[in-house]
This record gives C-alpha cells, structure tokens and sequence, in this order.
C-alpha cells in the first residue's frame, strides 16, 4: 500500500464527514493505493458511529476505537503499528489541517527521501495565549535537540512508513516526534510550510493547560533517554564516581590533619559530615546505575492500551 493517512480524534463527529470527503477527492486524485485510519480516542459524541457510516461508504477507511481515552500520543502510536503505507501522514480531524497538503508531503518522502517532514503552520490562527507559548517551546527544543524545525507540534506530519513504526510514542511525547524519530536513528528531517485553518466545529480536545508544564518535562525526559536510555550507568556512574570521590577526598583529608597535624573536633566539622553524605550519595548513584542496566536489559517497555473495537 503506497499510503496511509492516520487520524486520531475525539468527539469530532461534525467534521469527520467533511475531513473523509476532502481526503479521498485529494488522494484519489492522486492515484495511489491507501488507506484513512480513524483512531477514535474515547469518542462519547457518536464518532464512532459516524466513522461505520463512512467505511460502509468507502472500503478504504479503517478504524480503531479504545475504550476510554489515552490521550494524542497513544492514539498515534497504535495508529501507526496498525498501518500498511509506504508512507504515513498524519493529521488532526478538526479541519484545521488541510488535506490539498497530502500530494507535497507524499512526495517529498517518496522521492526526495526524507525520513520525516514536518508541517509548519507558519501563518496561525490561534490567541497569543497559545502562540507565545509555542514559539518559547519551539525554541527550547531546538536548541536541545538540534533539529531545525520551527513547529514540531504541528499535527500535519509525513513519515517513511518504517520510521512511524520504529519510534515509541507515549506519555504526551506527540509534541516532540521528531527528536524521537531522530534519536531512534532517523535524521533526515525536513519540513513544508502548510496552511492553518480556523476551528469550524467544536473545540480543542488534546492539551491544555497542562502541556505548558508537562512539555518541557517531556523534553528532558527525551533528552535524557535518547541519550542514556540504553546505557544508564554512563550518566549515574558518572555522578555516583564524582560525588565518591569528592567524599573521599574530604574524608582523607580530615583523617590526615587528624593523625598528622593532631588535630581536635574532627567529627564536629561541616566538612566531615559532607564527605560521609558525598560517600553515601556516590554509592546510592552507582546503585541506581546498576539496577538501571538491569532493568534497560530484562524489561522492554510494552504500551497496553485497550482497543475496544477495530473496522
């Protein structure tokens, strides 16, 4: 199958007519075998039945349905084990994406062989509430990650289908999908400017208040497994050594002013109880280094995320 174009959604049963109509004009236009996978995130709103009435219309539309609501990250994730494209492109169901952007995406992955191009809504039509706080993020992650992306939240993405299947996306980690497709070994990163469209039905169900906190800690929580993820001892080793050493050190010095210099009221010095608290610290570090590997080795990760029914 040439593509697959994956959706996650909740509650968007107004636009969910609208948004199938406009992809398989564009697609069909287009030529090429695909599939439109619904990935229903907990829907109380007949999204669902809405999403049966189309595939009984078009035999190209496939759907997951959990049974509660998990959230963007795990919505993307199971939808992109579960497709079949050459090519993945993702995209919000609120019609705020445009699907005329599927041609461009599709063929700068199939043939300018990208691993991953990212949409940037470059002209946007949200408050400065959101905006302002998007440029900050945006930036932070570009300094840490070094990709030069200007929106890596944008929901409008293209993959290379063995990229979307090898990256693990979990947590709230769908804001930062690039660093992960770059930290799993995929680094040709590109991106298109795409068109934002006003909200034309009902309001924004993934984020909040919450992403403002919880997005930088998702950064470091990248950063630091992308970094240390398969090798924990080399980062708390490193800390565990520095602080044993520098405990040592202190404690060797107090035992030669003692036993040298004769010196009296060793144990009531500051001095004495950091270097017993930077001994204890340093082996608590090479410790959790240790039970680190052995977990990294014995415990692969494993999302389980109920899906209570699949077209």
């Amino acid at each position: 199958m040439n593509l697959s174009i994956v959706i996650p959604l909740k509650n968007e049963v107004e636009s969910l007519p609208e948004l199938e109509a406009w992809i398989r004009r564009v697609v069909e236009q287009m030529g090429v075998s695909y599939e439109i996978l619904f990935v229903d995130d907990g829907s109380d709103d007949g999204s669902w039945a809405c999403i049966e009435g189309l595939r009984a219309q078009n035999p190209n539309i496939r759907a997951l349905k959990f049974r509660r609501n998990y959230g963007k990250s795990a919505a993307l994730h199971m939808g992109f084990q579960a497709s079949k494209g050459d090519v993945l492109i993702t995209m919000d169901a609120d019609l705020q994406d445009s699907p005329d952007e599927i041609p461009e995406l599709y063929r700068m992955i199939a043939e300018d062989g990208y691993d991953l191009v990212s949409g940037w809504k470059k002209v946007r039509h949200d408050p400065p509430s959101k905006t302002i706080p998007t440029k900050l993020y945006n930036a932070v992650t570009r300094w840490m990650s070094g990709i030069p992306l200007h929106d890596f939240n944008c929901g409008l993405k293209a993959y290379r289908g063995l990229v979307a299947r090898s990256i693990e996306v979990y947590g709230e980690m769908h804001r930062y999908i690039p660093v992960l497709a770059k930290w799993t070994g995929f680094p040709k990163i590109g991106e298109k400017v795409v068109q934002h469209r006003p909200r034309k039905y009902g309001y924004t169900k993934f984020g909040g208040w919450r992403r403002f906190v919880n997005g930088p800690l998702d950064l470091m929580i990248i950063s630091f497994v992308g970094k240390f993820g398969k090798r924990p001892m080399h980062f708390f080793g490193l800390l565990g050594l520095i602080a044993f050493l520098a405990g040592f050190g202190i404690l060797f010095w107090l035992s030669i002013e003692k036993l040298v210099f004769k010196e009296i009221g060793i144990a009531d010095r500051p001095a004495f109880f950091l270097g017993i608290l930077s001994l204890m610290v340093g082996t608590q570090l090479f410790l959790t280094g240790f039970v680190g590997e052995m977990i990294n080795r014995n415990s692969p990760v494993r999302n389980n995320y109920l899906v209570d029914m699949e077209i």
